[in-house]
């Protein structure tokens, strides 16, 4: 429940806590723009929900 809250409010670190840095940063120029807020908090949700099942 709280890495779906961190998926939302700050995707790329949620991809730092699962260990993937690289996209971690990617998902950093992403959460910059506006537009780009929506495909990493998604992405972010897609990480975490693989990594838990």
């Amino acid at each position: 429940m709280i890495m779906i809250i961190i998926c939302f409010l700050a995707p790329w670190l949620a991809m730092f806590l699962r260990g993937k840095v690289l996209q971690g940063l990617l998902c950093i120029l992403l959460h910059l723009t506006i537009i780009g807020w929506i495909p990493a908090t998604i992405w972010a949700l897609a990480v975490t929900r693989k990594e838990a099942a």
